[in-house]
């Protein structure tokens, strides 16, 4: 998006893709969907992001949502909006959007070389000299738009920030974001794949609750996964890096209070008074769940309902309203989804993403100290910093 504005002012536009093939993060997103962006207002927008979300006001003034949306669509591009404002490529193909992107840049003129990465920037009297491996390019302007750390098959290895920090740049601390969290337990290998809906899950520091999802959770590799999680946990990062006691409090009923649970959990027992306990789990719970809970409580369930005690029955509706977990580390940077972290927003100027230390730098992307929840906000905060990265790195060369 950088190269393609910077191109519409007529300026001579060079992409150096590490990778054979640009744009293969995007060629993923939404699992694949092809997720742009979200269609909430300016204000609803901005809550989405963490605490340098104000340095984003003016990029979205100039760039927002429904001109991706309009940009894409001239570019051929048929987009729909689905749950929770997010908009997706109608065809449901993420690399589709890839093509389109690609095209119009080549349509203005961008030259893009593939499989060059980056060595290293050198400032120099008259602009920068970026080597690769096989030779130099010199340039009057340069953006750097890496992408993170996360996912970095894709090719955002973090280079970025390492040529932030030698161009004299201050790096935030980084952490992989929106990715799933490890228990300090060991779960059952019966659990891996399954997923649980309608639940309710809050994020506690220590015993005070920071913050609650409803939704879908999933085991994965012995990782707690899914949306609420992976929404959790942007805010679960920061606390366990500071080294505070960190939990997910599930309840698996949250449709029912603890008065109503324990009527519901008595009914049902009584009703099945002469049957094994594991016919009660059954139809309580999803088979591995209720294999989970019997062995976490150490109840028989071959035994009778009729033997089951107003104790174990207390210790059940506690297991299923409040699942706790302690959180010990999260997933690893090969599957967080964002990077949390990056270059000081301070030492960028918001209005045109032009370094405030280097003259004729200019930043994009993940690779600034920006992050935000799921469902598209990442995405355009990538593309309207790219917008006006470009925007002024073309007005710098026509001063």
């Amino acid at each position: 998006m950088a190269a393609i504005k910077a191109a519409e002012a007529g300026v001579e536009c060079l992409v150096l893709e590490s990778m054979p093939k640009p744009a293969r993060k995007l060629g993923i997103s939404g699992k694949g969907r092809g997720n742009l962006t979200n269609t909430a207002d300016y204000n609803e927008f901005l809550k989405h992001f963490n605490r340098q979300g104000r340095f984003l006001k003016f990029a979205f003034k100039q760039f927002f949502n429904n001109d991706l949306v309009e940009f894409f669509n001239r570019a051929g591009l048929e987009t729909v909006e689905e749950r929770g404002g997010r908009v997706f490529a109608a065809s449901g193909h993420a690399p589709e959007i890839v093509g389109k992107l690609v095209a119009a840049a080549e349509k203005r003129g961008v030259k893009i070389l593939t499989d060059r990465p980056v060595k290293k920037i050198s400032r120099t009297d008259q602009g920068f000299i970026i080597s690769t491996q096989n030779r130099d390019f010199h340039c009057t302007v340069l953006i750097i738009a890496t992408g993170g750390k996360s996912y970095p098959l894709t090719g955002s290895t973090g280079d970025g920030f390492r040529f932030a920090a030698e161009l004299g740049h201050d790096i935030t601390p980084l952490f992989p974001s929106l990715v799933a969290l490890k228990p300090d337990m060991q779960l059952p290998g019966a659990l891996d794949r399954l997923s649980l809906r309608n639940i309710n899950a809050r994020l506690l520091c220590g015993e005070k609750k920071t913050a609650e999802e409803f939704g879908e959770m999933s085991f994965i590799d012995g990782y707690l996964a899914g949306p609420v999680i992976i929404t959790l946990s942007r805010l679960a990062i920061p606390l366990l890096a500071s080294g505070q006691p960190t939990f997910i409090s599930v309840d698996l009923k949250p449709a029912l209070d603890h008065e109503k649970l324990d009527q519901r959990l008595l009914r049902d027992l009584q009703k099945m008074a002469k049957e094994p306990l594991h016919r009660f789990f059954a139809g309580l719970l999803p088979a591995q769940m209720a294999d989970f809970c019997s062995r976490t409580l150490k109840f028989n369930v071959n035994s009778p309902c009729h033997q089951f005690t107003a104790e174990n029955r207390r210790k059940l509706r506690n297991w299923l309203k409040e699942l706790r977990f302690r959180i010990v580390e999260p997933g690893p940077w090969s599957q967080a989804i964002v990077t949390a972290g990056g270059i000081d927003c301070g030492q960028i100027d918001a209005t045109t993403m032009e370094s405030k230390i280097q003259p004729n730098l200019f930043f994009a992307g993940e690779i600034i100290d920006i992050d935000a929840d799921t469902g598209g906000y990442n995405l355009q905060a990538a593309f309207s910093t790219g917008w006006l990265a470009g925007r002024s790195a073309a007005a710098r060369i026509g001063n």
